[in-house]
C-alpha cells in the first residue's frame, strides 16, 4: 500500500525548526511537551498545540470598505484587501 500522506516536511532540514515551533506553540497554550514521545498528553491538549501552530502559520487578514470612486463623481466602490502571511 502506498503512502499518500501529505504530512511530511518539504525540506527535511526544517525538522529542528518545526520542533522548536511546536514547543513554542505548546508553551503559548500551556501544554508541557517533552522531547520525544508525548503519548501521555490528552487529545485535547495535542489538538490545542496543533491548532495554535495552524493559527500562526496560516493567518489571512481581510478588510472590506467603501470609498469614493476616483473615475466617476458621486459613485462609490467596494474595496476588498486580502493579505496572507505565512511563516
Amino acid at each position: 500500500m502506498s503512502n499518500n500522506s501529505s504530512n511530511h516536511l518539504v525540506v527535511p532540514a526544517a525538522r529542528e525548526a518545526m520542533e522548536k515551533f511546536k514547543m513554542e506553540a505548546a508553551n503559548e497554550v500551556g501544554v508541557n511537551l517533552k522531547n520525544g514521545y508525548n503519548g501521555d498528553i490528552t487529545a485535547r491538549q495535542a489538538g490545542s498545540v496543533g491548532g495554535q501552530m495552524v493559527k500562526k502559520m496560516n493567518t489571512v487578514r481581510r478588510a472590506n470598505f467603501t470609498r469614493k470612486d476616483r473615475t466617476a463623481v458621486g459613485h462609490e466602490i467596494e474595496v476588498r484587501y486580502i493579505a496572507a502571511i505565512t511563516v
